[in-house]
């Protein structure tokens, strides 16, 4: 059975469409912009869920829960935020038949909700840090979506903290950063990421600075996969967040925001799929191994139960596909489309040897291996197939990534790749030059590729490209 996915080189959009369709991932809501997230696209989302959730609370970061509607009042104290948002904010305006007193919002992020329990729950000094994180659902009125990569509601964590320094919160929001972001998708999703600052023009609404992770699509195009704010005093003073020092006086705390989200998915798909369908790095894949029955006899369907069991009981995931009453060749390819990284083949001719076969996606190898040696086969299987996405990913990305010492240059190089130029040599006014050709400053680096503290650092780097 062919794959009928269109090539990535013929029409990008549409292969990425395509993949979303064939592989079961996702389908457009009812709403517009809404979308239903399917059991093949939510479990990579679980799986990325419990692999954030692990290293943000390695950072002593715990979970809890705020309320979806936020009183419109909320947003009117932080101006700036306020003005960032209003565009995007969906409006509650009636329940039960009735007109409200005040317009609910229905969050499109939860600093002001979450500031005004902060207020309360710190008093003093010994109350600091506050660290929370939420796992929730956001709405933000978009008018051109995208599966996975920008509709008007999605899955995402947020992140709220409050410190008792400026010191503190701005080491803690490029210890999310690194020690979360940066890690989990490159160790996990096997995908290089600049990390940087980003400019004024880009920053959260109501931000001190804003810091990024930006990874590179097959296309070419940049897509930003999570954010760190540093928010300084701005809504502790709008929300009175306020504590008492060890000197015995009342001061504003230092607060930070931080969030991924499904959008993640999208960059999974697009920095790793092929043309035959999706690419999981194996850390990341719900399946990692697929045992599939060739041909449906009782002697292979217990041959390969016993495989199933067996690499279960090493610890990895595994699902073992039975069905006797469907084309093997279709399986095949459904397996293919769903990026399972290893795929193991249970036939009656290899029974008769002794063997299986194995099949690597992202390698492309398929190989006779001896039932006693399937385990070694098939943790090299997936430790190769991890690493040659992680290079695959970066020798792209190290090969569409051009110098450039104007603008002009910066812009032309921007439409296959980054374009890397002397932020002095761009400024504000290159910057707004480059928008007019869709091309934006991804992030802002130091000439040795580290993260910047703050925009007035002199020799910075900027990243420039088109972008998701």
């Amino acid at each position: 059975m062919a794959n009928v996915l269109t090539p990535q080189g013929e029409d990008f959009p549409r292969w990425y469409q395509d993949v979303i369709a064939k592989a079961q991932l996702a389908e457009n809501g009812p709403a517009r912009g809404s979308q239903v997230i399917r059991p093949s696209g939510f479990a990579l989302w679980e799986r990325m869920t419990a692999e954030m959730d692990a290293r943000i609370k390695e950072t002593g970061t715990e979970n809890a829960s705020f309320p979806l509607l936020i009183p419109e009042s909320y947003f009117t104290r932080e101006a700036d935020h306020v003005e960032g948002f209003a565009p995007e904010l969906w409006m509650v305006t009636h329940g039960g038949g009735k007109e409200l007193e005040e317009k609910l919002a229905i969050r499109p992020t939860s600093e002001t909700v979450i500031g005004e329990y902060m207020a309360k729950w710190v008093n003093s000094y010994r109350d600091l840090p506050l660290l929370l994180n939420q796992w929730c659902n956001v709405m933000r009125y978009e008018l051109r979506t995208r599966l996975f990569l920008r509709s008007s509601e999605f899955l995402w964590q947020e992140g709220h903290t409050v410190h008792e320094s400026y010191e503190d919160a701005h080491a803690f929001t490029l210890r999310i950063l690194h020690e979360v972001y940066a890690d989990f998708m490159e160790n996990v999703l096997a995908l290089p990421v600049l990390r940087g600052i980003k400019t004024e023009a880009e920053r959260f609404a109501g931000a001190l600075n804003t810091f990024a992770v930006e990874a590179l699509m097959r296309d070419g195009k940049a897509l930003q996969m999570g954010t760190s704010h540093e928010l300084g005093q701005n809504f502790a003073k709008a929300f009175d967040i306020q504590f008492q020092g060890k000197d015995g006086r009342q001061a504003h705390g230092w607060t930070t925001s931080w969030g991924t989200s499904t959008r993640m998915i999208g960059g999974l798909i697009m920095g790793h799929g092929d043309d035959a369908g999706l690419r999981v790095p194996p850390n990341l894949a719900p399946v990692q191994v697929c045992v599939m029955v060739v041909k449906d006899t009782d002697e292979v369907q217990t041959a390969a139960r016993k495989v199933a069991d067996e690499l279960k009981g090493d610890g990895l995931r595994v699902k073992l596909d039975h069905r006797g009453d469907v084309a093997f060749g279709r399986r095949a390819v459904d397996a293919e489309l769903k990026g399972y990284p290893v795929r193991i083949e249970v036939g009656p001719r290899d029974l008769k040897n002794g063997e299986a076969t194995v099949v690597s996606r992202v390698a492309g190898t398929k190989e006779t291996v001896p039932l006693g040696m399937l385990a070694e086969a098939v943790a090299a299987a997936l430790q190769g197939a991890q690493e040659q996405l992680w290079n695959e990913a970066l020798e792209f990305r190290e090969s569409r990534t051009a110098d450039a010492s104007t603008v002009e240059e910066a812009v032309e190089a921007a439409q296959s790749g980054y374009a890397r130029l002397p932020w002095d040599a761009c400024g504000v006014e290159g910057e707004r030059k480059a928008a007019e050709s869709a091309v934006t400053v991804r992030v802002l680096q130091r000439e040795d590729g580290t993260v910047p503290d703050s925009l007035d650092e002199p020799g910075l780097i900027a990243y420039l490209a088109r972008s998701y």
